[in-house]
């Protein structure tokens, strides 16, 4: 196995997490691509110390969020977005050091998150617009002025 930091996927981790987890301290998350999985069906897998090394260590929970390139890589981009916020729904509000499970995490409830996730990007797209036209519209109002 060899894991490389994924530098793409933790900027869409740290987004989605600002847009829709806002507990999850992303200074104490990292995106990884492993290579070379002997796994058949695993896309990604979330990883923390557990409780009592971390409590044996005195040092806060940290979590590792790893995605199979093999197959990750393979997805089409929507799919691989709800693959991390599948990933990053395994960690709890508390950000404990603990997992949520399966039974939280279901495709009902990552549907949920993210049709909730489209419509912060569509604002945020939306907002962008308004102060694109603005700036235009500033822009052009000096130019008039400045032609007197």
């Amino acid at each position: 196995m060899r894991y490389e930091f994924a530098p793409d996927l933790q900027s869409i981790m740290e987004d989605v997490s600002k847009a829709i987890f806002p507990k999850v301290r992303i200074d104490r998350v990292r995106c990884f691509r492993s290579y070379g999985s002997s796994s058949k069906m695993t896309i990604a897998r979330c990883h923390t110390i557990g409780k009592l090394i971390q409590k044996a260590m005195n040092v806060p929970p940290f979590y590792a969020l790893e995605f199979i390139s093999e197959r990750f890589d393979k997805l089409d981009k929507e799919e691989q977005l709800k693959i991390i916020i599948h990933e990053i729904m395994h960690i709890p509000m508390s950000f404990g050091g603990g997992f949520r499970h399966h039974d939280h995490v279901c495709e009902r409830n990552i549907q949920q998150k993210y049709r909730l996730y489209k419509k912060h990007q569509l604002h945020q797209l939306n907002n962008f617009e308004e102060n694109l036209q603005a700036g235009q519209n500033e822009r052009k109002e000096k130019e008039n002025f400045f032609r007197f």
